[in-house]
């Protein structure tokens, strides 16, 4: 998985081909241009179209984030349904920042903010978060970035996250659990969980 760790050069080399794939946002059909060397490149990943069906993405204010954002699948949905808000679409892979902040100004999506985790206001606490977290990262790291982020839920936030089952969704589950975050099983779809994670107690 080395999309994970290592960003392609932005724009398309010699032999890479432009691609689209379909979604469909509050009942109108979009396509969305992703590329070679991002997270699901080909199609909107299973467990992304999970949390999309399950999610209740419509009233939300404040800051919003999405985790591991991709070409933006959940960011942009996010952004459809919650116009009011500032989305921030947060990867580490360059080739998939360009393809979302270009996929929000295609779809006229002007609340998406798109940048690296470094690059979001130490300031900014969210009131809601939504990831198909890169679990494949190793569980070092995966714990390190939850932690990071879910450390900035506002007291009235929550963050749901997906996860397949055979990937470590149950003790992803209970580590959450045991680190303080009061999380729920949402639903099991097709090998895959979505869990509801809330804010530490004081």
């Amino acid at each position: 998985m080395a999309h994970y760790f290592e960003s392609p050069a932005r724009g398309l080399a010699a032999g890479e081909r432009a691609q689209e794939v379909p979604l469909r946002i509050g009942g109108r059909d979009v396509r969305l241009a992703t590329a070679p060397g991002v997270f699901s490149g080909s199609r909107v990943d299973p467990g992304t179209t999970v949390l999309l069906d399950t999610v209740d993405f419509s009233d939300r204010h404040g800051d919003l984030l999405d985790i591991g954002c991709g070409y933006g699948p959940l960011s942009l949905t996010m952004a459809s349904f919650a116009p009011d808000a500032t989305v921030w679409a947060v990867d580490v892979n360059d080739r998939a920042l360009e393809l979302c902040r270009a996929n929000a100004q295609r779809l006229g999506l002007n609340n998406v903010r798109v940048c690296r985790p470094e690059d979001v206001p130490a300031e900014i606490r969210f009131r809601f978060v939504c990831s198909n977290p890169a679990i494949r990262i190793g569980k070092p790291k995966l714990h390190a970035m939850l932690s990071h982020w879910l450390g900035r839920l506002e007291p009235d936030g929550e963050a749901y996250l997906v996860v397949q089952r055979n990937l470590g969704s149950d003790s992803l589950h209970r580590w959450l659990v045991e680190q303080g975050w009061p999380t729920t099983r949402v639903t099991s779809v097709r090998g895959y969980r979505v869990l509801q994670c809330l804010p530490r107690h004081p």
